[in-house]
C-alpha cells in the first residue's frame, strides 16, 4: 500500500473476471489500445497520466489508485496522479523498498497481495484497505515509478488481474517515454532557439557588465533557478570579484570578492570543470553565506567561463532544493558560458579599441596643444625678459621693509619660474635633473600657502597647515613641485565657491617618504569622473582647461613620486601627494 484510501468507490461484485474468454480478452486489447491512443490525444504527460489512471479504475473497479514516480532529487517515490486517496496522502513521500509500492518501485518486478494482513511488505495508512496489487512504470531499463491499485475487500483481485496490471503498466510506460521524450525534445528545441537569440544579443552588446547581466538573467530562465551569479576572474590579483548576481526579481546588490583556494569556485576555476553540491549547508563554502541561508538554497551548480584555454570567471547557479544537475542541465549551463566567453573577450577587445581610439584624439590635440604652446611661449619670452630687467633696475628691495622684502624675493623667483616654464615648453623633452636640488618640504609648503593668501581671502577659506616635527628634504626641481601643489590648492578653492576650509596636513611614511595631504570641504568630484580624474581635458568646471590634475600627476611621476585621489563625498575631497625622502 502506498498511500491511504479515502474514497467512496466500491469494487463491483458483479464484475465479469477477465482472467479468461474472448470478451476478457477484447477488453484487455480495448483498455491497452485506448491506453496507447493517449499520447496522440494528450500533449501535457500530467493529463495523460489521469488519463491512465481513469482506465485502471474502470477496469478493475478499485477503490484507489495511483501512479508514483521517483523523485531524482529525494530517490523517494511522489504521488503524481491518483484517485480514491485521502487529503492526507498529498505531499507524501515514499522510500523506495517500503511498502508494496516501494518493493515494486526498487524490484521493478509486480506485486499482488490478496490479502495484506498476511504481507509483511505491506505499510499501513489506511485500515480500510485488505487488497493490494502493483506493476512498474519503466523507462528504457531503469523503473521510474509503480502503478498502484487498492480495493476494501480480500481477494479482489486475481493473478489475472495483476498480469493485465502488468500489461497496461508496460503499455502506459511506453506512452509516457514517448511523451516525456517529446516534451523533451520541445524543451531542448525552445532552448538552443534561446542561446540562439541570446548569442546574438550578447553579440551586438558592447559593455562588459550588460553582457554579464545578459548571462545571468538568461541562466534564471533557461535552467529555471532560484539565483544566478558570475565572478570575474582578475589574474593580477588572483581573486574572483561579483559582478552580477540576479534572482527572479531581478538584479541583486550585493559586494563579494574571493580567494580561489577558499571556496568551491576554486575547484571550477582551476580545473577548468563544472562542480555541483546538492547540500550547500553541508559544505564549507565561504561566499553568499547570508543569501544562502536567508534565500534558503540547496544546490549549486559551477561552470568555468573560459576563453581560449584562459579563465575568465564562473556562471553559479543556485536553486532552493536538492537538487543534482542532470546531463542536459549542465550542458545548457556550459553552452552559455562558452557563448557568454566569446560575448565577454568582444566586450573587452571594443573597450580596448575605443580606449585606443580616444587615446589618438588625445594625442593629436595634445600635439595641436603642444605646437600653440610653443608658439606661444616664445613671444612670452621676449617681453618676459624685459619685465625682468626693468624689475631689478628698479632697486625696490633697498627700499622695502622685511616683509615688502620677502615679497619682492618671491616676485623674482616666480619671474625665474616663468622663464624656465617658458623655456622647458620651448626644450620639450630634455631633462630637468640639472633644476633639481635637495629642498625643505616645509619650505615648499610655507612658499605655496604664501602665494595664494590673497587668493585664500577673496574666497573666503581658511588654511590650516600641519607640518611634521622635523623638516625633511626632498629632491626636486622646487618650481615644479609647488606648480602640483598649487594646482591642487586652486582646485580646491573652485570647489568651495561659498567658502569653506583647506587642510595641508604632512605625514611621514617609515622615514622613506613624505605624504602631502590636501583637505578641502568642498561638493566633491562628480562620480562619472572619479575614475577618470588625472585623463587630459577632463573637467567638470566651466572655464577648466581639464590639465592641472594631469600635469600634477605628471610631475609627480617624474620625480619618483605620485599623485592619488583618496576620497571625495559631497562633504569635500582629498588628494595626496608623495615624494621620496632624500637620506
Amino acid at each position: 500500500m502506498f498511500l491511504a484510501s479515502g474514497g467512496n468507490l466500491a469494487i463491483h461484485q458483479n464484475m465479469e473476471p477477465i482472467t479468461s474468454g474472448k470478451d476478457s480478452e477484447q477488453k484487455a486489447i480495448d483498455v491497452l489500445y485506448r491506453i496507447s491512443t493517449l499520447a496522440g490525444k494528450e500533449k501535457n504527460p500530467l493529463l495523460a497520466l489521469e488519463g491512465i489512471l481513469d482506465e485502471v479504475m474502470n477496469t478493475f473497479g478499485a477503490s484507489s489508485a495511483s501512479i508514483s514516480l521517483l523523485n531524482a532529487d529525494s530517490d523517494k517515490l511522489a504521488i503524481e496522479v491518483e484517485r480514491g486517496l485521502s487529503k492526507s496522502s498529498k505531499g507524501f513521500e515514499l522510500p523506495r523498498g517500503i511498502g508494496v509500492t516501494g518493493w515494486v518501485a526498487m524490484h521493478g518486478e509486480p506485486l499482488l497481495c490478496p490479502d495484506v494482513s498476511l504481507e509483511e511488505r505491506y505499510f499501513q495508512l489506511d485500515d480500510k484497505i485488505r487488497c493490494e496489487m502493483a506493476a512498474p512504470l519503466s523507462e528504457g531499463n531503469r523503473t521510474v515509478g509503480a502503478l498502484n491499485v487498492d480495493a476494501t475487500e480480500t481477494h479482489a483481485f486475481s493473478p489475472a488481474d495483476l498480469r493485465l496490471l502488468v500489461l497496461m503498466a508496460n503499455e502506459a510506460s511506453r506512452v509516457l517515454e514517448n511523451m516525456w521524450m517529446i516534451q523533451q525534445l520541445r524543451r531542448k528545441a525552445e532552448q538552443l532557439q534561446t542561446l540562439v537569440l541570446v548569442g546574438q544579443d550578447m553579440a551586438g552588446t558592447r559593455k562588459v557588465e550588460e553582457v554579464l547581466e545578459s548571462i545571468t538573467r538568461e541562466a534564471l530562465l533557461l535552467l529555471d533557478c532560484s539565483m544566478s551569479a558570475f565572478f570575474l576572474y582578475e589574474s593580477e590579483t588572483d581573486e574572483l570579484k561579483l559582478n552580477s548576481l540576479q534572482d527572479k526579481s531581478g538584479s541583486l546588490y550585493h559586494e563579494e570578492t574571493l580567494n580561489p583556494a577558499d571556496s568551491l569556485l576554486g575547484t571550477s576555476l582551476r580545473g577548468h570543470r563544472q562542480v555541483q553540491t546538492r547540500d550547500l549547508f553541508r559544505t564549507e563554502e565561504h561566499h553568499f553565506t547570508g543569501l544562502i541561508r536567508e534565500k534558503n538554497l540547496h544546490s549549486m551548480l559551477v561552470t568555468p567561463v573560459v576563453y581560449e584555454d584562459e579563465p575568465i570567471g564562473l556562471l553559479t547557479l543556485y536553486v532552493d532544493r536538492s537538487h543534482r544537475y542532470n546531463d542536459d542541465e549542465r550542458l545548457i549551463a556550459r553552452a552559455l558560458a562558452d557563448l557568454g566567453a566569446i560575448a565577454i573577450q568582444n566586450a573587452f577587445l571594443y573597450d580596448r579599441v575605443f580606449s585606443s581610439e580616444e587615446f589618438l584624439r588625445k594625442s593629436e590635440r595634445l600635439t595641436t596643444l603642444g605646437t600653440l604652446a610653443a608658439e606661444i611661449a616664445h613671444e612670452i619670452r621676449n617681453p618676459l625678459m624685459v619685465v625682468r630687467l626693468l624689475f631689478d633696475s628698479l632697486e625696490l628691495s633697498e627700499q622695502a621693509d622685511s616683509h615688502q622684502e620677502k615679497d619682492l624675493l618671491i616676485i623674482r623667483e616666480k619671474l625665474n619660474d616663468l622663464d624656465q616654464i617658458a623655456g622647458r615648453i620651448l626644450d620639450f623633452g630634455k631633462s630637468r635633473e640639472a633644476f633639481r636640488v635637495q629642498c625643505p618640504m616645509r619650505e615648499i609648503m610655507t612658499e605655496a600657502a604664501l602665494l595664494v593668501r590673497l587668493k585664500l581671502e577673496q574666497s573666503k577659506v581658511t588654511l590650516t597647515m600641519n607640518e611634521p616635527g622635523a623638516d625633511y628634504m626632498v629632491f626636486v626641481d622646487k618650481g615644479q613641485i609647488q606648480q602640483a601643489l598649487l594646482n591642487l590648492i586652486l582646485n580646491a578653492l573652485g570647489a568651495m565657491p561659498n567658502g569653506g576650509h583647506l587642510t595641508l596636513e604632512t605625514a611621514v611614511e617609515e622615514n622613506r617618504w613624505v605624504r602631502v595631504l590636501v583637505k578641502d570641504t568642498g561638493r566633491g568630484i562628480p562620480e562619472e569622473f572619479k575614475n577618470r580624474i588625472f585623463d587630459s581635458f577632463l573637467t567638470a568646471r566651466v572655464g577648466g582647461t581639464g590639465l592641472g590634475l594631469t600635469i600634477s600627476k605628471r610631475i609627480m611621476r617624474a620625480h619618483d613620486g605620485d599623485l592619488e585621489l583618496m576620497e571625495s563625498t559631497a562633504q569635500g575631497t582629498v588628494f595626496r601627494l608623495s615624494l621620496p625622502i632624500v637620506e
